[in-house]
């Protein structure tokens, strides 16, 4: 199997310039549940994690109340954010932007590359939350925003007045109220035959079947929201959380409201993508956990929000 994690999400290190904007003054809707905070048991009980992503020792946490956002902010909400804020994100900054290769809609000449490491993804010139496979796409209100560097998302959350989560608040409540199980709905990935994630299906990353429905997004509130409401935390795209990322974290977390290490390179992202499949990327399970730099963006990375 892959054990690269810029193969999930293609990395680039670019800096990030701005300030942070104010919080809004247009009223945007999140709609979020209120979790009562709890003990739980986080990490890989299954021993199916990669090493390099560190997701043993399982070890109790404790994190106090806050409120989540059951989906992931969408391009409709996005869209408010950039029309009252005039914010530019990194990848228009940037002009181009990381599009899995049977996705992409752009010319010739506006493809750039390829990843030397990960083939099928294309560096293409146009790609950004609003033409998310290239300028000759375009994105729609009600999928998840992607192409949203870590930066970009701290923005969001600035006007918006909430933040992102922790990684720890992430597993409670993708969780959904289970404890030690693999998936959020259970340890079987397609009970009865029914897909309940948005991934990968067929050879990767030639063919895909399309048994969910979906080669690339698919809109929030596609599939049944776990135990507590939160819809999609697992494949569809990745989730940037809070936390700089250490695989050795977990060996040394502390207890109650773990915040992640207070430095280092790369911020953790949960959930998985549309991309995940088992022979390649085998983490839209539960505990599954990677990681990219704060400035990277591309077509399966989004974010949700909390308050608290």
């Amino acid at each position: 199997m892959e054990t690269s994690m810029g193969c999930c999400v293609p990395e680039t290190r670019i800096c990030s310039t701005g300030s942070l904007p104010t919080p809004a003054r247009v009223p945007i809707a999140h709609d979020q549940v209120t979790l009562p905070g709890d003990e739980f048991l986080m990490g890989d009980a299954f021993d199916e994690g990669y090493p390099a992503d560190g997701e043993q020792p399982v070890h109790a946490v404790r994190v106090a109340p806050f409120a989540i956002d059951v989906t992931a902010v969408t391009v409709a909400m996005f869209e408010t954010f950039v029309a009252d804020s005039a914010h530019v994100t990194v990848a228009e900054r940037e002009g181009s932007s990381a599009v899995f290769h049977l996705a992409a809609a752009a010319e010739r000449a506006n493809v750039l590359g390829a990843d030397p490491a990960a083939p099928w993804w294309l560096d293409v010139r146009g790609a950004d939350w609003r033409h998310p496979h290239g300028p000759l796409s375009a994105a729609e209100p009600d999928h998840p925003v992607v192409h949203v560097a870590w930066d970009d998302a701290m923005a969001y959350c600035a006007w918006a007045g909430h933040r992102l989560p922790t990684e720890a608040e992430w597993e409670y409540a993708a969780r959904g109220g289970l404890e030690g199980r693999r998936f959020a709905w259970g340890d079987e990935l397609a009970p009865d035959g029914r897909w309940l994630c948005n991934i990968w299906q067929g050879r990767f990353p030639y063919a895909n079947t399309g048994t969910d429905g979906w080669l690339a997004t698919a809109p929030v509130r596609s599939y049944p929201p776990n135990g507590l409401g939160l819809y999609e935390v697992a494949g569809n795209v990745w989730e940037w959380c809070a936390d700089w990322f250490a695989a050795d974290y977990y060996a040394r977390s502390p207890s109650t409201d773990p915040k992640g290490p207070e430095r280092g390179e790369r911020r953790v992202i949960r959930g998985g993508s549309y991309l995940c499949h088992h022979t390649y990327c085998h983490r839209y399970r539960v505990a599954a956990r990677s990681a990219n730099t704060p400035a990277s963006s591309s077509g399966n990375c989004g974010f949700r929000t909390v308050a608290g």
